[in-house]
């Protein structure tokens, strides 16, 4: 298996930030970036809103992943980027 699995399900995590951390991977690109929002993870992996913006910050805090701001062209925001340390 690659480094990054060995690693996710080698820390002390709550299977909440496990399941969005695979979820993301499944989804970033080849510079290990991708977008989808909230809700959008929230539907795809069958967990709450709120559990989702809580594992996000678990995957933030403990450097899993980076989450920046994305604006529209009218000012308005996006969906956040999130970039994994690779």
């Amino acid at each position: 298996m690659s480094g990054w699995f060995d690693t996710i399900w080698a820390d002390d995590l709550p299977s909440r930030a496990v399941t969005v951390y695979m979820y993301l991977r499944s989804r970033a690109d080849r510079e290990g970036k991708c977008f989808p929002s909230v809700r959008t993870i929230s539907r795809d992996t069958k967990l709450s809103m709120s559990t989702v913006r809580r594992a996000l910050d678990d995957l933030v805090n403990t450097g899993y992943i980076q989450k920046q701001p994305r604006w529209r062209a009218n000012g308005a925001k996006s969906s956040n980027q999130y970039v994994f340390r690779i």
